[in-house]
């Protein structure tokens, strides 16, 4: 008690102040329209910039929440989109037949999203590490995509972790195709630019341009057909004469990964199984 009231004789002036303070703001903002108009526009002014600031921090503290949700949303509508054309084609090369099987080969994939936890753009071999490994179902060989498109193969796998092999590693080939067209060709980083790689054996009879799309060809059991690689940008011969090289501009951006889907082919086992054995009879 003694200590309360030495504290307040102590400081009995600002107290005294702050009373003072308060009855005349009472005073003049109790019994005068105009000052009581300003102050409660003023005061209306000063919450709508806290509650802004306050709704920005909260958005920004909730984007790795909405890019998690976007990724997910963007798998489904993509396999969705792959399906169709699937069922498309199919239809196609049935002319005449009224129904189309509700079965379709791109119903074999799943996809898990994972976050980028590292990740490489300057080396010769560049590696991409995520957040999800065995325990949440991510195998070897399982295809590693963005929104903009493909980045890699899943390469080595922790149960918590796993590493992918980028596309910016020459030892990553990819076989993919002009959109449109079913010849093919293999994809593989030179080493020389993270935005560009090449598309060798692709042969000369086929028709492209710069500006064309490269896809995924589906002739592999990591990727379906038709996922995003890049756009040729220039081309060339190879020492044979009989086949172009071209230059791809990639679609995703390797500087800035963030959240990625692992692509999981439910067929991958007995496709690869099968192949195995017609190569060694």
């Amino acid at each position: 008690m003694r200590n309360l009231i030495n504290f307040l004789w102590k400081h009995s002036s600002w107290i005294v102040f702050a009373v003072y303070v308060v009855i005349c703001c009472i005073l003049l903002f109790g019994r005068n329209p105009y000052q009581r108009s300003v102050y409660f526009s003023s005061a209306n002014r000063i919450s709508v910039v806290v509650y802004d600031l306050q709704s920005e921090f909260s958005s920004y503290v909730g984007l790795r929440t909405a890019n998690r949700d976007l990724q997910l949303r963007n798998g489904e509508l993509e396999l969705e989109v792959l399906n169709l054309k699937e069922q498309l084609n199919y239809y196609r090369s049935t002319i005449g037949i009224d129904t189309i099987p509700s079965d379709s080969v791109m119903h074999n994939y799943d996809f898990i999203v994972a976050r980028v936890v590292n990740n490489s753009v300057a080396q010769i071999n560049n590696y991409i590490t995520i957040d999800k490994g065995r325990a949440d179902g991510v195998k070897p060989e399982m295809g590693v995509v963005d929104q903009n498109g493909v980045v890699g193969i899943i390469n080595v796998v922790g149960e918590h972790h796993a590493v992918a092999l980028s596309v910016l590693n020459p030892k990553l080939r990819l076989s993919c195709k002009v959109k449109g067209s079913d010849y093919f060709g293999s994809l593989v980083w030179d080493a020389v630019n993270p935005r560009y790689a090449v598309l060798e054996e692709m042969p000369r009879h086929v028709e492209f341009a710069p500006g064309d799309t490269i896809i995924t060809s589906g002739y592999s059991s990591v990727f379906p057909e038709g996922l995003m690689i890049g756009v040729i940008s220039d081309y060339k011969k190879q020492r044979d004469d009989n086949f172009y090289a071209l230059r791809v501009k990639l679609s995703p951006d390797f500087g800035c990964l963030g959240y990625v889907r692992i692509i999981s082919n439910r067929m991958k086992e007995e496709q690869d199984q099968l192949e195995k054995e017609a190569r060694y009879e």
